[in-house]
């Protein structure tokens, strides 16, 4: 239960619990439960998706999903996504990118590195008439991806509370984790398949490029990766959908 409540007060804005300071050992703990703070995540965004929907036009309404979106997880994941942009695309040096990456100022490449992935994921709300079951398996499936840019790729840094998430990982994590994806497979159905291998493809490729920019990943580009591939989700389930229309 404390695992489950740190990786939800570290992933969103949820907190049960007044503690404040955790062990490096239960930070490591934690990542077992991201898909199910993903789910939960997930499950609210689609409530108040399904009431907006009532209310205001398809566009207005995918607005406010992902303005609460953003607001819910405190936009831990969107400050990771501009820093990343910032220090990958300023051209530098690797050295002088994890320094613009660990500066809390954001420039103006991340700033409109930011703006088209939140337009990118408001017009593909839009494009989907019903989208409850991808908002819960979107955000579930991403915080399980998530797990392989921690355990999977080499830290950038020799320290960061990033690199303390996979230094303090329990026995066989992912196999662990993977269990914990039950529970949005039984709330969406099989449908959630296809997401999570997609989801774990696009963070796989998506953590290679930044390896090979920065030699390692940090938690900024954690957070970079959720956003870029939810982003790529949901424009790909809006592109399936129109083809799919297309040749009925």
């Amino acid at each position: 239960m404390k695992s489950f409540l740190i990786a939800l007060q570290f992933l969103t804005r949820i907190h049960l619990t007044d503690r404040g300071v955790w062990s490096d050992t239960e930070f490591g703990a934690s990542i077992l439960w991201f898909p199910l703070v993903g789910t939960l995540t997930g499950c609210i965004l689609a409530v108040l998706n399904g009431t907006a929907a009532f209310l205001f036009s398809p566009l207005l309404t995918a607005g406010l999903t992902v303005a609460a979106w953003y607001c819910l997880t405190g936009g831990l994941h969107a400050d990771g996504f501009m820093d990343t942009a910032d220090g990958i695309f300023s051209g530098r040096s690797r050295e002088r990118m994890l320094e613009i990456l660990k500066d809390s100022r954001v420039g103006s490449t991340g700033v409109t590195a930011f703006f088209f992935l939140a337009v990118f994921k408001i017009f593909s709300l839009a494009e989907i008439l019903s989208p409850w079951q991808l908002l819960v398996a979107v955000p579930a499936a991403t915080r399980f991806a998530a797990l392989f840019s921690i355990l999977k790729f080499p830290y950038a840094r020799s320290e960061g509370l990033g690199k303390a998430f996979g230094q303090y990982a329990p026995p066989h994590a992912l196999r662990k984790s993977l269990a914990v994806n039950i529970v949005p497979l039984l709330l969406v159905g099989v449908m959630y398949i296809p997401v999570l291998m997609a989801a774990v493809i696009i963070t796989v490729f998506a953590n290679r490029y930044i390896c090979k920019r920065l030699g390692g990943v940090t938690g900024d580009t954690y957070g970079a990766v959720i956003e870029f591939t939810e982003a790529v989700l949901l424009v790909g389930a809006a592109a399936v959908l129109r083809c799919t229309i297309l040749y009925i």
